[in-house]
């Protein structure tokens, strides 16, 4: 208990409140202080501890405060009204903060003035009640009350609240029509709420607006909108934004600022770029926090910099930054995509020490131990999880079957999935999906069978993760029908087959020369208002070219561009090589010349399969020239571009140029096959050519 002087007074007892800087021990000694004979509290006593008790931990007591207040007849200004009001409204009281608001004269002993109204106003729309907001302010012109910026700038929060952004701009161009002149905050509320409502476009209007209309900016806006197109994944318009803050002489870059860069480039797959941010910070010596470093340690990791991601940890370390479980995990996540496990090991035994693990701890290690074909380890990894208070989930599940299937660990996979299913149904669709792969890819399909059954009995749809693996094992195993079967099945489950399962289909019965099949299940897709892609078109034509279906396939390859799409330079390449294949050379070339007048990309397929048409054709002379193309195109012919000419050029004869070329081969570093001796060799034996000695 505080001994205080026999004549304690307020003065005194507000600089010993000032003293104390914990916020518990200062309320102990208000407490006190109330209870010592003689004593009565002041207004600015009653005030310094109200400040103190708007933490959510402590407003519990504002309310014995404002009651001693009125037990003493404690006559206060409007501050120490509008303390008790904002402490409400922080902690989401609206209610509480409405009854001090009326019992302000009978508390208090002053009359609520325009800030009091707007505390309140502001008390409603942070609680969301918006519409008793609009009938509060209402109430101002029934007593009169004049609004004054600060309240247009909170009926601005409310209308962006609302998603009413119309007309929180029709607010803002009010008050400059009336006479108030709007400030930062006012365009700030309104940026705000233009850019959570994900119209960017609006909210650089805005904030263009501002300089128009001499309304300085501060970095809060910029803050708002470079998060807003990070969050958009459109890194252009953010450095654009990040660019107009570093010519601003009147705004600089705060911690929240680089943070906010440094999260977005790390998101949007920067790193350069965020590496330079993080060497700015530095060298403006901003104050780096938690998020700071765990962005930095996550974004490097995922780039594979591993070495980067040490030394931002070591800086983190040497700061005095407290470590969270969040950056471990990062840090551990690296480590084990960097293939470095003892590395994870020794960080694995920091954060048992430090008491730095949780869940998602264990199914990141337990991930990367069974990526890195760390079977037993991961085993034994999972059997810790009770000892360290973790329970697992279905992530934990999920990646521990996946792992075990890669690992060929079947068996011991189908156990943890048994138990999954008895821990409360812990497995999700990624571990049946995972088993299902698995046990599909052994052809072990009767199983499967009876797993999907187990899975809808746990309360889980099929979904393409489940049903796609399987179609493809049934495929693999050479149960086609089966396959078509089953994908025909599918909707009568609840769900309906993806792009990607009509592709797998597809594709099957291409390698299985049902190729007429193959057209149907496309147009049954098309009918049902799929919209095939690239993979889709380029299987199906593929599969006829190879059928000999040349009809069908240029069919197909029609209608593709009679739909507007655009073609990429693989099914380029599909269509080029079975018209050569047909002998269309012609046909091949004219396509071949389009994609170059159009600015198509081509690559080295392209000039390999056009080459090895005009050879089979007996077009020397054009062979050559789609040579010359490929260097001067900046590509480098590989094996099987001087394979395709050394056979060319054998089958007119012109074995010395044909051994001009493997000289040209291993001169570039190329080493021949055994397709390429086989090439030269029988040409030597059909000619009986004399200079075979030279080779």
């Amino acid at each position: 208990m505080t001994n205080f002087p026999q004549n304690l007074s307020p003065k005194r007892l507000l600089k010993l409140l000032k003293s104390e800087t914990n916020p518990y021990s200062a309320l102990a000694l208000f407490d006190s202080a109330t209870r010592h004979p003689g004593y009565t509290h002041s207004p600015d006593v009653f005030h310094h501890i109200l400040r103190r008790l708007i933490d959510s931990r402590l407003v519990s007591h504002v309310t014995r405060i404002v009651q001693l207040i009125e037990s003493q007849k404690c006559n206060c200004p409007e501050d120490v009204a509008l303390t008790v009001i904002k402490a409400y409204a922080k902690n989401s009281m609206p209610d509480k903060a409405l009854e001090s608001f009326q019992r302000m004269k009978q508390v208090f002993g002053c009359e609520p003035g325009i800030r009091s109204y707007n505390t309140l106003l502001n008390a409603f729309v942070e609680s969301n009640r918006w519409d008793e907001a609009e009938s509060f302010f209402k109430y101002y012109e029934t007593v009169g009350m004049e609004p004054n910026l600060q309240t247009y700038n909170i009926l601005i929060k409310v209308a962006c609240k609302k998603k009413q952004f119309k007309h929180a701009k029709e607010i803002l161009d009010c008050m400059w029509k009336t006479g108030f002149q709007p400030n930062v905050q006012s365009y700030g509320s309104l940026i705000s709420g233009f850019v959570k409502g994900g119209n960017l476009v609006v909210a650089m209007e805005v904030f263009d607006e501002m300089f128009e209309r001499k309304v300085i900016p501060d970095v809060m806006c910029y803050n708002i909108l470079i998060d807003g197109f990070f969050k958009n994944r459109d890194f252009v318009k953010a450095n654009e934004v990040w660019e107009r803050l570093l010519e601003d002489s009147s705004a600089y870059p705060n911690s929240v600022t680089y943070n906010v860069m440094i999260n977005g480039l790390c998101k949007c797959g920067k790193f350069d770029e965020c590496l330079s941010i993080w060497e700015r910070m530095k060298k403006n010596e901003r104050e780096k926090d938690l998020f700071t470093y765990s962005s930095m340690i996550h974004g490097l990791c995922e780039a594979g910099n591993i070495d980067g991601a040490e030394r931002v940890y070591k800086d983190m370390v040497e700061n005095g930054v407290m470590i969270d479980v969040v950056t471990y995990n990062a840090m551990l996540n690296g480590y084990c995509k960097a293939r470095k496990i003892k590395d994870s090991f020794e960080l694995w035994k920091l954060m048992k020490k430090e008491g730095c693990i949780n869940v998602v701890s264990f199914n990141i290690f337990i991930r990367g131990l069974l990526e890195n074909g760390k079977v037993d380890e991961a085993i034994s990894l999972w059997g810790n999880l009770p000892q360290r208070g973790c329970c697992a989930d279905a992530s934990t599940y999920g990646v521990l079957i996946h792992g075990l299937c890669r690992n060929g660990y079947l068996r011991k996979a189908l156990d943890i999935l048994q138990e999954g299913e008895l821990g409360e149904g812990k497995v999700d669709s990624f571990g049946y999906s995972s088993m299902i792969d698995g046990l599909g890819k052994q052809g072990r399909l009767d199983e499967v069978a009876g797993l999907i059954c187990r899975m809808v009995k746990c309360g889980h749809k099929l979904n393409p993760y489940v049903y796609n693996p399987l179609i493809q094992a049934f495929i693999q195993a050479s149960r086609l029908d089966d396959a078509v079967q089953f994908f025909k099945g599918v909707d009568s489950m609840g769900c309906s087959p993806s792009v990607v399962s009509y592709n797998i289909l597809i594709s099957g019965l291409c390698k299985a020369d049902r190729f007429r099949e193959a057209y149907s299940i496309l147009k049954e897709m098309l009918e049902k208002g799929w919209k095939p892609d690239m993979i889709t078109y380029s299987s199906l034509m593929k599969g006829l070219f190879r059928g000999k279906n040349v009809e069908m396939a240029l069919g197909l390859w029609n209608h593709v561009l009679d739909k507007a799409l655009k073609p990429d330079v693989t099914m380029h390449n599909i269509v080029i090589h079975g018209l050569c294949s047909v002998g269309k050379v012609e046909d091949a070339l004219q396509l071949y010349s389009k994609m170059r007048q159009r600015n198509r990309a081509t690559n080295l397929v392209t000039y390999n399969t056009i080459m090895e048409g005009l050879y089979k054709t007996g077009e020397y002379e054009k062979a050559s020239e789609i040579w010359t193309q490929i260097s001067s195109d900046g590509l480098q012919p590989d094996i099987i571009s001087y394979n395709i000419t050394l056979k060319g050029l054998c089958s007119c004869g012109k074995i010395l140029d044909a051994i001009g070329f493997l000289d040209d081969a291993l001169e570039r570093g190329i080493l021949p096959t055994v397709i390429t001796w086989n090439i030269l060799v029988r040409a030597v034996l059909t000619t009986g050519f004399k200079m075979a000695v030279s080779i």
